[in-house]
């Protein structure tokens, strides 16, 4: 593992700490970097951290992907309500199978999580470059299949 990698995982450790824990005296944040180290040496010598588990190479790409896919789970969520407080409850359960254009277990990975996070919808399984979903309304059925998730994913795995 490369010392850039190590300093990374140390820092994502130690700021995940520090967040779930909120404390910032001296003492802790001390014991807060140690914690990080030795996380980080007891899963370097258990051989668990590799590409994948810590993926920096799609730290660029996030910073275009996250703010779209925030924006996305806004919209999704208040389509959803409307549906609730709806007394119709204008619902219409739909299953559809969506392909997945990613090249990398990662990418199909966030592909499918996107698809979850996003209210309204649930990825149910995935069956090589297939994904099939959940949605609560064949409007949100039609925008996943759209495909317009499916390549923004692309674009953020970068291997296109």
């Amino acid at each position: 593992m490369s010392i850039f990698r190590s300093l990374s995982v140390i820092i994502t450790l130690f700021a995940f700490w520090v967040v779930l824990s909120g404390y910032f005296t001296p003492f802790l944040l001390t014991m807060g970097v140690v914690s990080a180290v030795a996380v980080l040496w007891f899963a370097h010598r258990m051989d668990v951290i590799d590409h994948e588990g810590h993926p920096m190479h799609l730290s660029r790409s996030a910073v275009l992907y996250w703010p779209w896919l925030l924006k996305e789970i806004f919209k999704s969520a208040i389509d959803v309500s409307k549906i609730i407080l709806n007394p119709a409850l204008p619902i219409s359960p739909t299953m559809v199978r969506v392909k997945s254009t990613q090249k990398s277990h990662i990418g199909q990975v966030t592909y499918a999580n996107s698809i979850t996070l996003t209210p309204g919808t649930i990825s149910v399984d995935i069956n090589g470059d297939e994904i099939l979903v959940h949605a609560l309304t064949r409007e949100g059925a039609a925008g996943v299949a759209d495909g317009d998730m499916d390549r923004r994913v692309t674009e953020f795995e970068g291997l296109s």
